[in-house]
């Protein structure tokens, strides 16, 4: 299997067409429950640290990262742990794209498209999140943040595999310079690390 040497490049079938991306109502009530128990606390911190050990090439951390080595699009892999099970995998994925709507973003489009390969089945779900238009300056520079921003869920045979994100920067001259991607990973991860409580509802919402 050659998915790991395309988690940022790399195209699908043509026939691998997009579709909207919809919750149904039993999950985002499931997700509420999830997000008022700071379920999310179990990972956030921990992914965090694991990728600044892959930027400094360190061993030893719990989960593990991949980072994009081309400038454009800016961005890392956080590779799927059993540990955390589908259930809380993928309200993860939808609790980045909330961290990232609260910095000022809003959803361009929510997608979804299932690729066959010639031995296994590839699923992305993508959140593709565009700066707000309307913060712009008098001298008439708009304030980008990070750029584009998408985030992506890739299950492989129906299984989680992993989540990516990626910023990709305007070069216009009407926008003002980017922050950069580990400002974003801090913005998006930096939150306070799991405690007790927390880690003993993980099975809870392990399951989709």
């Amino acid at each position: 299997m050659n998915l790991f040497k395309r988690l940022f490049t790399g195209s699908p079938p043509p026939s691998a067409d997009w579709q909207p991306l919809q919750r149904k109502p039993a999950h985002e009530r499931v997700r509420q429950q999830w997000l008022a128990q700071a379920v999310y606390l179990n990972w956030m911190a921990p992914y965090f640290k694991a990728y600044h050990y892959e930027k400094a090439g360190l061993p030893g951390s719990r989960f593990r990262v991949q980072l994009a080595r081309q400038e454009h699009p800016r961005g890392a892999v956080f590779l799927y742990d059993p540990s955390i099970g589908p259930g809380n995998f993928q309200h993860l994925f939808d609790f980045v794209r909330d961290r990232v709507l609260a910095l000022g973003y809003h959803l361009g489009a929510a997608d979804q498209r299932t690729v066959q390969h010639e031995s296994y089945q590839e699923t992305t779900q993508k959140y593709f999140l565009k700066p707000q238009p309307n913060d712009c300056s008098s001298s008439g520079r708009c304030n980008q943040r990070f750029g584009n921003v998408t985030v992506d869920l890739v299950s492989i045979n129906g299984q989680p595999g992993f989540l990516r994100l990626a910023s990709n920067p305007f070069t216009d001259d009407i926008f003002t310079p980017a922050a950069s991607f580990d400002e974003l990973v801090d913005a998006i991860f930096n939150l306070p690390s799991p405690t007790p409580d927390t880690e003993k509802l993980i099975k809870q919402f392990a399951k989709l």
